[in-house]
Order: structure tokens, then sequence, then C-alpha cells
């Protein structure tokens, strides 16, 4: 497998303006995104959103010139979350669709998702098919020329569609009469979208983060910051507060107490109930190696199964395709339900979790309370250089003896962000001073091995 230059965890990010987020690399990836996904039958057509930064208008033009450029037509939405955008790629049948977004960055960074035409991110051997297209400049020669270039149409109706669309993932039997709600969209993606569908299912909606002026996306506030929500559901007398981040494909949920629920503690009360039920399907939940030990014990001590896959929805949901699952997510609110949706989905997860707490009669706090959780310590580490940390023979003695003091009631997990310039280093254990000794002191280290 050949090395990925420019696509990460989750696409291509970077500050904008500078490499790889640049103006020129847009309109190479347009190009190479038309010329991959469309076919010489009919027209291709391409989807192309945004969230709220100030960066995305110039990112949205270039992306529609190198589409258009190579005889494909682009098709805009404006702002939308990124599930919005996976969803009216499918449901449109488009050729693929682009998401200018970095997703929880501050507003100076940027991004760019790439979706196939079913509404899923790409598999490693499409992103690096698109890399060697985009370094080789062949597409140069291919240009679209006369009546055979593209243009650029607007889809007018895409906020009302996938409005529509997230009510539906509601069961039709319940509504939120008489449930008040904080929501807190980051101000970003889902500044419209959200509060309306919560509205428009009967709850009373109190909105925070709903004014972007292309540089407060979450700035202080949506999932990264739930503070606001928290403060504003005691205020308030709230039933739940729903903390989306910039591109609302993640969300952290916070109990009428004002206490947060983040994913772990979220899939934990959906899949007791799923595999209650017998909706979990082979009883399996798919998570990622940062969640939590205690949500691990506790879908398998009701009769449940866990799946672990590196950091990052993409894997979750490969990993839910290849096995037949339909639960999976991540410990930072992302959700993936694949019964309803092909990627993360702050708003669907936060539906998902009304309609338990409506059914049942039940808050937030009591159903979350099915999963104790473990004392983890995560310690980012900033770093000049990623060196592979096999290399680092210090490094890994450090890690195998940490491993051995915590046995079978801990776990240690050290690997580099996709997105940043940080390493991570997490400890569970059911001592929380001992697991943070134990994580400063690997990260302390780390952080001299990758100085510069």
């Amino acid at each position: 497998m050949t090395r990925r230059r420019l696509f990460g965890t989750d696409g291509i990010r970077g500050k904008a303006n500078e490499p790889p987020m640049t103006v020129e690399m847009a309109v190479k990836l347009g190009r190479a995104v038309a010329r991959i996904f469309t076919s010489q039958e009919r027209r291709g057509r391409i989807v192309v959103g945004k969230d709220t930064r100030l960066s995305c208008y110039m990112f949205e033009t270039s992306l529609a010139a190198g589409i258009c450029s190579m005889g494909a037509d682009c098709w805009v939405t404006g702002p939308m979350p990124t599930p919005g955008i996976a969803h009216i790629t499918s449901s449109m049948r488009a050729d693929a669709g682009l998401v200018i977004s970095a997703s929880h960055n501050p507003f100076y960074d940027n991004g760019i998702k790439v979706f196939a035409g079913d509404g899923f991110k790409l598999p490693d051997d499409k992103e690096e098919e698109l890399e060697r297209l985009m370094e080789s400049g062949e597409l140069e020669s291919q240009l679209a020329l006369g009546a055979a270039m593209g243009r650029t149409r607007r889809v007018d109706d895409a906020l009302g569609r996938y409005i529509a669309f997230l009510k539906a993932t509601y069961p039709r039997q319940l509504s939120l009469d008489g449930i008040k709600i904080v929501v807190d969209c980051a101000n970003g993606a889902a500044y419209k979208v959200a509060p309306a569908v919560f509205e428009e299912l009967g709850a009373e909606v109190i909105r925070l983060g709903v004014a972007p002026n292309g540089k407060n996306i979450n700035d202080a506030c949506g999932a990264l910051h739930p503070e606001d929500v928290q403060a504003a559901v005691r205020e308030h007398g709230a039933n739940l507060g729903v903390a989306l981040d910039g591109d609302a494909d993640r969300v952290i949920l916070v109990d009428e107490k004002g206490e947060v629920a983040d994913g772990d503690a979220i899939m934990a009360l959906l899949a007791t109930r799923m595999l209650a039920e017998g909706t979990l399907r082979r009883d399996t939940l798919v998570v990622t190696v940062m969640s939590n030990l205690g949500l691990e014990r506790c879908v398998i001590g009701v009769g449940g199964k866990v799946v672990r896959t590196p950091v990052g929805d993409r894997h979750v949901v490969e990993a839910m395709r290849q096995g037949g699952y339909n639960l999976g997510g991540e410990q930072s609110g992302h959700l993936i339900f694949l019964d309803h949706m092909t990627t993360g989905d702050g708003v669907v997860g936060a539906l998902q979790v009304l309609s338990v707490m409506v059914a049942e009669g039940r808050p937030l706090s009591e159903l979350a309370a099915v999963m104790t959780r473990y004392p983890q310590v995560l310690v980012n580490v900033v770093v000049d250089e990623k060196r592979p940390l096999a290399d680092l023979d210090h490094i890994q003695r450090l890690i195998r003896k940490v491993e051995q003091d915590l046995g079978d009631e801990g776990r240690i997990l050290v690997r580099y962000s996709g997105t940043e310039a940080l390493a991570r280093v997490m400890v569970e254990g059911p001592d929380k001073d001992k697991i943070r000794l134990m994580a400063e002191e690997i990260a302390e280290k780390l952080k001299r091995a990758c100085a510069l």
C-alpha cells in the first residue's frame, strides 16, 4: 500500500490557504473526483456542501471549478451537516459528494471529505487513487471543451429534504411534546437544521450557537465545549442538552442534572436495549480503541459482543459493513446507525436517545447509569515530528511496564492524531491518580523523543 500524503483519518485537513489546504489542491481534487466517479454515458453530478467557516467560500468555488472543468455538474447545497451531504448524495443518486469542513477544529482550519455515490466514505484504495491522479498531472490533458464543460447548480430544497429524513428516524408513534431541549449547534452547519427537527417533533428548544459569522464555529461551544449547554439545562430546567460539533457528525448529550453523557454512555444505553429487543445485529457493538473499558464490560455483561477498530468513524463504518452490524461509534460522539445513515450523525443519535427517554418515561441520568465507567486519563502531546512509535525502544519498554502493572484491570493506548500534530496517550485503570502518573510519564518521554 502506498503512503498517502494528503488524506488523513477523515479526509484532507489543515490550515486554510496553507498546504495541503490550498485552492490549487481543491481544484485538482474536484477534477480527480469527477474523473473517478463519473462515467462517459451521462453528465456526472457531484454534490458539494460546507460548514460555516470563512474559507469555505473559496474552497466551494475551487471544487466547483475543478468539477466543471472535467465536464461534470457541481450541485451545491450551502451550509449542511456532513451526514446531510451523505444523505443528499445518495438520495439524489449523485456520483459523489464532497464536504468542506474541518469538523471540530477552529475556523482557521478547513478540510474536505469525500463520499461515494452510496453515501459512504471512501476506502483507502480510492483515496490513494485520487491522490495519484492529483499528483500525476494527467487530468490537465483531459479537460472538457466547449459544450462539454459542466455547470454549477444549487440544490434549493436540500435543508428541507434532510430535515424530513431526520424526522423519519424518530418513531412515528412518539412525539416530543412537553420535552424541553437545549441545542448547541456550535455556530456550525446544523444551525438551521437541528432546532427545526426537534421543534417540528414537538419539543421546546432553547437555541445556542446558531449565529455563525465565519469565525466563531466551535469557538468555546458545541460538542467539545458543552459547558454552556450544561449551564442552560440547569437554568431552564431542560430535559436534555444536545451539543453538536461544527459539521454535526458528532454529539455529546447533557442529562437533566447538567451532567455530560459522551458517546460511550450513549452507545451503552442504546446497545443494551437493542440487545434486549433483538435488534442489535449479531449482538455486536462496534467501537474504537478509545472507548472506555466500562462500555465493553457493560455490553458483554448482558450477552453482547464488542468489536474494536482504529480511531476514526470511517474505520467503524468499514467494520460494521464487513461484519453486518448496525450500531457503532466513538467516545467522541460519532454515532453510526446503519439502519438509518451511512455515517456519523449527531441529530440522529440524539433522536435515538430521546425515543428511549420518551418510550420508557425515564430521564437520561437513569438511562446512562447502565454503564460503570473506568477512570480514564488522556494526555495530548504536541509533537514536532511523528516518529514511528515502534522505533522508540524506550517508549515501548515503558508501555510494556505499564501494561504489566495494569494487568486485566486496565489498558493503555499510545497513538498519533490523524488530523493534528499531536500524540495521544490514554491510560485506563481503577486508580485515577496512578494512571495519571503513568500517562504523564509516557507523555513527557514522548514529547522529548519527537522534538526537533
